[in-house]
């Protein structure tokens, strides 16, 4: 706009200032508008971290409310099995005592038998010891009585015939005691044997003593054993009394979970229909944000003098400088146009953030400085002047923004934004805006939750007639 123009809609001072009133006016509300964006954008942000987080928390609240029914179910499971060992060992321990004490008493019976047998045994051997003494006795007379015979015999027999009747006697006294001596002979082998029967059923009674004082210690145990299993019952009652008491904390826990997640669920409903609502707002600022735009493109067109016109015509300036600059680059050869719009970006291996490489980048790394780096001495409210193509692809930065990268990211992001592709809503709109100019207020993030509003004021880049991109001159409210 011409100032020849400009004066024909501003005839007179007071209307100048009117008309640099409303555009200072629209230049303030440009900004607030880009800060409510930028706040809602930040509240979207956040929301929809929100919903995450929210989701998560039900999804966690859902995965614990199934863990505390599986424990529930495991309780009562447990407490069900536990009641029918309580009810197996009772009726165990109940028998296991009666076949203990029944035993205990057949064994004490079996012992005392045995032990009765064993003295009524040793009697027998006593009186058996004493026959045999008195049939050795008799067996004594008898072979003295058999000697006095023989000896009466010889005296018959000298006595002739008045001896004779003395002889009969005599042969019948040795006959008798040869009756006597062998009938003696007799019971002493039968006492012998007897004695033997009689010595091996005494070791047999004493072994079956032995056995049954060994049972009746046997049954002691099995006594301590059913002693140990009726503590074993009453343990288990108290473990049953214990699964019961926290049966109930569990059966609790069961129903909060579900009433948290029931609640957990409501507002992560919540947060999502809020979230729905502020990408609304969102989009909504943005429209706001573009109509403002669009009114400050109208109001500089219309010959409305605003603060930003320094600016805009300072781009408008350098983005025609440029574009002279590439037109005659690639009429002299020293690029083609198909190199010039190159898009087949290649990544810097390493770089962290990822930086790019096109194949115009070297040119513009020689050309683009001496054009850009002036700029910032234009105000020191410039923070910025860089050349993007139409993908937000920004080759060549200001020295300032170029160093090399290190091994901190934050650092790089800070200080190595060059060849780095900045696609966002600002750069892309000045990369691919083929107005006359394009005034975009946005926030800076400076990091550590701060931000600074800026304005972009940018315009289109051209070679041959065809868009290239655009040159961004951003500077601080």
């Amino acid at each position: 706009m011409t100032a020849n123009t400009a004066s024909r809609l501003a005839p007179d001072h007071a209307d100048g200032a009117r008309q640099s009133d409303i555009g200072d006016r629209v230049g303030r509300l440009g900004v607030e508008i880009a800060d409510v964006a930028g706040l809602i954008a930040d509240l979207s942000v956040i929301s929809q971290q929100q919903e995450l987080q929210a989701e998560a928390a039900r999804n966690a609240a859902g995965e614990m409310n199934a863990a505390a029914g599986q424990l529930g179910q495991s309780m009562t499971t447990t407490r069900a099995a536990a009641a029918d060992m309580r009810a197996i060992l009772q009726q165990s321990t109940a028998a296991v005592s009666g076949a203990v004490t029944r035993t205990a008493d057949t064994m004490a019976t079996l012992s005392d038998g045995a032990m009765s047998i064993k003295t009524t045994l040793d009697g027998v051997s006593g009186t058996i010891r004493n026959v045999e003494a008195a049939s050795a006795a008799i067996a004594q007379i008898a072979r003295e009585t058999k000697l006095l015979a023989l000896n009466a015999s010889v005296e018959a027999a000298r006595a002739g015939e008045a001896g004779r009747g003395f002889a009969i006697i005599a042969n019948a006294v040795k006959g008798l005691a040869d009756q006597i001596h062998g009938f003696s002979s007799q019971t002493s082998d039968n006492l012998a044997q007897l004695s033997q029967a009689l010595g091996a059923l005494g070791v047999q009674a004493g072994g079956n003593a032995e056995a049954a004082q060994q049972a009746m210690a046997d049954s002691g145990a099995a006594a301590e054993a059913s002693a140990t299993l009726a503590e074993l019952v009453g343990s288990v009652d108290r473990l049953v009394s214990d699964i019961d008491a926290m049966a109930r904390p569990v059966e609790q826990s069961v129903a909060g979970f579900e009433t948290m997640q029931g609640e957990l669920s409501a507002l992560a409903d919540g947060v999502a229909a809020g979230r729905g609502h502020l990408a609304q707002a969102e989009t909504r600022t943005q429209s706001i944000l573009s109509i403002s735009e669009e009114f400050m493109l109208f109001l500089v067109e219309s010959g409305f003098e605003t603060a930003d016109a320094g600016f805009i015509d300072l781009a408008r300036a350098k983005a025609d400088e440029i574009s002279e600059l590439f037109s005659t680059a690639v009429a002299r050869g020293q690029i083609s146009m198909a190199d010039l719009f190159d898009e087949a970006y290649r990544e810097i291996p390493g770089s962290d953030p990822r930086q790019l490489m096109a194949r115009f980048t070297a040119f513009t790394d020689r050309v683009l400085p001496d054009v850009q780096e002036p700029v910032l001495g234009f105000d020191k409210r410039i923070a910025f002047c860089a050349a993007v193509d139409r993908n937000g692809y920004l080759p060549t930065h200001n020295a300032i923004y170029s160093q090399p990268q290190g091994d901190d990211p934050v650092w790089n992001a800070a200080n190595c934004r060059n060849r780095r592709m900045f696609n966002d809503r600002t750069g892309l709109s000045a990369g691919r805006s083929t107005r006359p100019f394009l005034l975009q207020t946005y926030r800076r993030d400076m990091g550590g939750g701060q931000f600074a509003l800026m304005k972009d004021c940018s315009a289109p880049i051209t070679v041959n007639g065809r868009h290239w991109g655009g040159l961004r001159v951003a500077y601080r409210v």
